[in-house]
C-alpha cells in the first residue's frame, strides 16, 4: 500500500498527525546538530583561556573572541569581564551567563515534548473519528461495508500513526533532556575551575 493510499484510509484526522511528525523530525535533526558536546563545550577551551591569560592577559578582542565562540566561551567571557573584582562578583556573572546558556540549550525540547504528549490523544481523536463513522453506518441501517471498512481504516490508522509519532519524539525528547543536563554540569565545573585558577585557587 502507497503513503497515499494509507492516507486516504486513515481519513483527514492523519493530517494532524502529518503536521506534528513533520515538526518533531525537523527539531530532532536541528537538536542533534546543535548539540554536540564540542560546539557547546570545547573540552580544550579551558586550556587556551588560561594560556592567552598568562601570555596576554584579558583584552576586548579576546572577550569577543570568546563570546563568539560557543555557549562556554560565553560564560568564560562573562567571568573575564569582572576579573579584576572580588571572586564572589566573578562567581556571580558566570552563573547569570550560566543560566541564560542553559536556557538557549533546552530551546525547541519543550515543543518536543509536548508532541510526544499529544500525538497519542491525536491518534486517539482519529480514533474516535473511525468509530463515530462505524456507528453512524449502523445506524443508517444499511450497514454498508464500504463506510465500515473506512471506519475501520480510520481508526486503526490514527492509532498506530499517533504512536509511530510519539515513540521517537519521546525517545528523542529524554535524551536531549539529559544531554542538556550532562552539558550544563559541564560547563559548570570548567567556570569553577577557572574561576579557582584565576584567583590562585588552583594551579592551571
Amino acid at each position: 500500500m502507497t503513503l497515499f493510499a494509507i492516507v486516504e484510509a486513515a481519513g483527514w484526522p492523519i493530517y494532524f498527525l502529518i503536521l506534528a511528525s513533520i515538526i518533531s523530525g525537523a527539531l530532532i535533526i536541528e537538536r542533534l546538530v546543535s548539540l554536540r558536546s564540542h560546539r557547546i563545550a570545547p573540552p580544550a577551551l579551558l586550556d587556551e583561556v588560561i594560556k592567552e591569560l598568562n601570555q596576554r592577559g584579558v583584552s576586548e578582542g579576546m572577550l569577543t573572541k570568546l563570546a563568539e565562540n560557543s555557549p562556554l566561551g560565553r560564560i568564560f567571557a562573562a567571568g573575564l569581564k569582572n576579573i579584576k573584582s572580588p571572586q564572589e562578583v566573578m562567581k556571580e556573572s558566570i552563573e547569570e551567563a550560566g543560566r541564560a546558556a542553559g536556557h538557549d540549550l533546552e530551546r525547541f525540547l519543550t515543543t518536543l515534548g509536548t508532541i510526544a504528549s499529544i500525538s497519542p490523544l491525536l491518534g486517539l481523536f482519529g480514533t474516535v473519528i473511525g468509530m463515530i463513522e462505524i456507528f453512524g453506518a449502523q445506524n443508517a441501517g444499511g450497514n454498508s461495508p464500504a463506510i465500515l471498512a473506512h471506519g475501520i481504516s480510520v481508526a486503526l490508522y490514527n492509532t498506530a500513526y499517533g504512536l509511530i509519532v510519539a515513540i521517537p519524539s519521546m525517545i528523542f525528547y529524554r535524551h536531549f533532556r539529559s544531554k542538556v543536563d550532562s552539558l550544563s554540569v559541564e560547563m559548570e565545573q570548567q567556570a569553577i575551575k577557572l574561576v579557582e585558577i584565576v584567583h590562585g585557587q588552583r594551579k592551571g
